[in-house]
């Protein structure tokens, strides 16, 4: 049985909050942003030009698929 939070429902359009930027989705995943910065590879990421920005639908899909590996 998993302590895990439950992840609200995916929206099927994005809202402008739902564009991170690292500083962001650390403090929503409550992670170090250095955490961040070292699983960029792994996260699905939005790349403008130099700045990284998450989508949080999609960094919700894929804790999603982490979590039923």
């Amino acid at each position: 049985m998993s302590t895990a939070p439950k992840l609200a429902p995916v929206p099927s359009r994005l809202e402008p909050g739902d564009i991170l930027t690292p500083e962001q989705l650390a403090e929503r995943l409550k992670v170090p942003l250095s955490w961040v910065y070292k699983n960029v590879r792994r996260l699905p990421v939005l790349r403008c030009g130099r700045y990284l920005r998450f989508s949080w639908p999609d960094v919700c899909d894929w804790l999603r698929s982490k979590d039923s590996a």
